[in-house]
């Protein structure tokens, strides 16, 4: 078993439950850590034998482009499709953070983090 993880995927969105954050959206900051047998593509080199990154980065991006008012939705939307379109996944994690959130004070971020399994 392997890991491969893309890190600090930088999105601007519209999630909220706020009317204001649909009209003035925020930046956000997505974090993906994905399980699978990565022993045939170590030996292959050949991409067919693994999960493609590139592939991972795109649903997120996509996900992250359909408004949720909640980051619970959108991640658990990112993990569905993680799972229905790379068939070599076992284990699945997804962090999303809302940069400087609008709830009255100083907070840097909100993490939600999902994990799904085969």
């Amino acid at each position: 078993m392997g890991i491969i993880q893309v890190n600090n995927i930088k999105l601007y969105a519209y999630h909220g439950c706020l009317e204001e954050e649909a009209k003035i959206g925020s930046w956000y900051r997505v974090a993906v850590e994905v399980k699978a047998d990565l022993k045939k593509s170590a030996k292959t080199d050949n991409l067919k034998d693994t999960v493609d990154y590139v592939h991972l980065n795109l649903i997120v991006k996509e996900e992250m482009a359909i408004r949720s008012k909640l980051l619970e939705e959108v991640a658990q939307r990112i993990l569905n499709r993680f799972f229905k379109e790379i068939p070599m996944i076992k284990k699945a994690k997804i962090e999303v953070a809302k940069i400087n959130p609008p709830i009255g004070g100083n907070v840097e971020e909100v993490v939600i983090i999902l994990t799904k399994k085969r």
